[in-house]
């Protein structure tokens, strides 16, 4: 059986990454209109129309006005524009029981990239009493510059772009309310992102005074027991052991996670997620959602290096 599938928005570096995971399989039919088109109603109508499943990789405001174009199609929507909103699915296939939710949804919001790589440390301290609900969590990470879409990579493109920057210094990330909501946090964390002068790839911290956590075991043992078990037997996230150094661009390429437990054995622990924020922290999952959504495998076309 082929899956038609209609990417709105192919041309961003999203889209293109996804159209390249799709493209050589026999199971799904690229539904494309023309370049000059691609801004035409009526022309994305009829594309939404002939579709099995949209992915939309828009800004929010043409993705929230996408919908009214799409009809009864199914959606993934890869922008921050539903991550919360009512009626829709969250995108992340590694949360409980999240993976038979995909499979049955018309409405899939895809998980942030940013956001991916935060609630997969935080959910399973959460949901195993380790990490309250109230705790303050204090979260820095750093990110390729393709992350910032078309402003930041024409800045690479110009010289312009410094090595390393912070940014978001008013603690406003757009990704914070999702990792709130599916963080299984009541209170707002501390967030810390900056990008470097490096096309893609990330790294997510999440620090962390084990000691002053509930529970009569200190250090990091137990964070890291709480995360394998957690992950056991997934396809894409993995939890292996502390090197010396962690390199953002170290999974480029490919849909995998990997989590490490970093620390000084007493109690001071930084939780480390390490993804290719285009790959697995967009267009990576993307797939995996479209995968779970029409009963393909789902590790179809994605790399697992």
């Amino acid at each position: 059986m082929t899956t038609s599938v209609f990417i709105d928005g192919e041309a961003g570096t999203t889209g293109l990454q996804i159209r390249e995971r799709l493209e050589g399989r026999d199971d799904v039919r690229l539904v494309q209109i023309d370049d000059a088109r691609r801004k035409d109603d009526a022309a994305r109508r009829d594309a939404f129309a002939a579709a099995d499943v949209a992915i939309l990789c828009l800004p929010d405001a043409a993705a929230r006005a996408a919908i009214d174009l799409a009809g009864d199609t199914r959606i993934i929507d890869a922008s921050t524009a539903h991550r919360t909103a009512a009626g829709w699915v969250y995108g992340m296939p590694e949360l409980p029981g999240q993976r038979d939710r995909i499979r049955s949804a018309a409405r899939v919001a895809n998980v942030g990239c940013y956001a991916t790589g935060s609630i997969a440390m935080i959910r399973p301290l959460t949901e195993a009493g380790i990490l309250p609900a109230d705790h303050p969590v204090t979260l820095t990470g750093i990110s390729g510059y393709t992350g910032g879409g078309k402003s930041l990579i024409a800045e690479y493109d110009a010289g312009t772009l410094p090595d390393y920057f912070l940014y978001a210094m008013g603690q406003s990330h757009k990704h914070l309310p999702e990792i709130v909501a599916y963080g299984g946090l009541d209170r707002m964390p501390l967030f810390q992102p900056s990008v470097g002068a490096f096309a893609q790839g990330m790294a997510v911290q999440l620090h962390l005074h084990a000691d002053h956590l509930p529970g009569e075991i200190a250090g990091h043992a137990r964070i890291e027991a709480a995360l394998r078990d957690f992950y056991a037997g997934d396809p894409f996230v993995s939890v292996e052991l502390p090197g010396e150094r962690v390199e953002p661009q170290s999974l480029n390429g490919s849909n995998r996670m990997v989590l490490t437990v970093q620390g000084d054995g007493a109690g001071r622990v930084t939780v480390v997620a390490v993804l290719d924020n285009l790959g697995k922290g967009a267009s990576g999952t993307a797939v995996q959602n479209l995968n779970l959504m029409v009963g393909a495998p789902e590790d179809a076309g994605l790399a697992t290096m």
